[in-house]
């Protein structure tokens, strides 16, 4: 038997508990179930312990984010794999069945992900995820199902099982053993792209990951961080930043040269929109991200192996000037 762990992390989320935990419940048999909490200030702790008793409770000192946060959590889970699984999920019948089925028969491959669509319009993809990431030559994340802000309807045209460079963490699952190899996430990031860091260290390992489109779950999104929030575009473009100076191949300098461009262009066109402080967020991201890379740099130098890690050269060109709005057009 293989022994699955589902952990959700929570903060302040007593109301997206009371909504979605009863669906993991219901549907996860076999499986062990963890509220792993982040130093709430909200009644999530209590509403658990009266509503919940049997589900097992891991309360973390500190909020340190999603990547402290289950490095700490997952110290207290014994599984042969975890499932990292936001609060914000509702999942579906048998959503377990297949992933277990393709941990068990192919050994090669560590971590998976669902399809993910969307809470609030059940008939798109979810942005964060969708139906699995890639990322291009400068570091900017992009999915089967959704490229930038235009979201896919699924008409189950990503209903197979394929290799993909990056899982979601709003639901990733991953062998254990290779999360404690990897030495888990990267803490620094708090938030945001230390998923695809984690997945970029463990391909550049030789793991494989994989989406399976046999299982579904829908994702609300943006639940504690919303995309009109200035940090998370701080985060997104720094941690970026730090993703790809890690783990990309060849000479590293050169994409951060063209990355300060793009990232340029983007910052101005926040300000012509008149949102000023996603403006500030991106350059803040560039002078954090330059003030730490003597850090990163050293965490790069002791990654020996770095694959080929790209098939498209620019999503930004692509989608802004070649039009390319869907995956298949790629």
């Amino acid at each position: 038997m293989m022994k699955i762990a589902i952990v959700i992390l929570n903060w302040n989320g007593q109301k997206l508990l009371q909504q979605f935990l009863p669906s993991v419940i219901q549907h996860s048999q076999g499986a062990d179930i963890y509220v792993a909490d982040n130093a709430s200030t909200d009644n999530s702790i209590a509403f658990v312990k009266t509503n919940y008793p049997n589900i097992a409770l891991i309360q973390n000192q500190t909020n340190g984010g999603y990547a402290k946060g289950y490095n700490d959590a997952l110290k207290h889970v014994k599984a042969d794999v975890y499932c990292l699984l936001n609060s914000d999920i509702e999942v579906t019948p048998n959503w377990l069945t297949p992933i277990i089925n393709t941990f068990k028969t192919e050994a090669n491959t560590s971590i998976i992900q669902p399809k993910i669509l969307d809470f609030n319009n059940k008939a798109y993809f979810e942005y964060a995820g969708a139906a699995g990431g890639f990322i291009d030559k400068y570091g900017y994340p992009y999915c089967r199902g959704r490229i930038f802000d235009t979201i896919e309807k699924d008409h189950g045209q990503y209903n197979d099982t394929t290799e993909i460079f990056w899982a979601t963490g709003a639901c990733l699952f991953i062998r254990s053993n290779v999360y404690q190899q990897l030495n888990g996430l990267d803490e620094y990031f708090f938030a945001h792209m230390e998923e695809i860091d984690l997945c970029w260290r463990a391909k550049n390992l030789g793991h494989t990951i994989k989406y399976v489109g046999q299982s579904t779950i829908y994702h609300v999104g943006g639940a504690t961080l919303k995309s009109t929030n200035p940090r998370k575009t701080f985060l997104n473009f720094r941690n970026s930043l730090i993703t790809l100076t890690k783990n990309a191949n060849g000479f590293v300098f050169g994409k951060i040269f063209v990355r300060l461009i793009l990232d340029g262009a983007a910052a101005i066109k926040f300000l012509l929109q008149l949102k000023p402080l996603h403006m500030l967020a991106i350059l803040k991201a560039h002078f954090s991200y330059y003030k730490q890379l003597p850090r990163v740099l050293k965490q790069r130098k002791a990654i020996k192996t770095k694959t080929k890690y790209y098939s498209t050269t620019s999503i930004v060109y692509d989608y802004f000037v070649c039009k390319k709005t869907e995956y298949r057009s790629l």
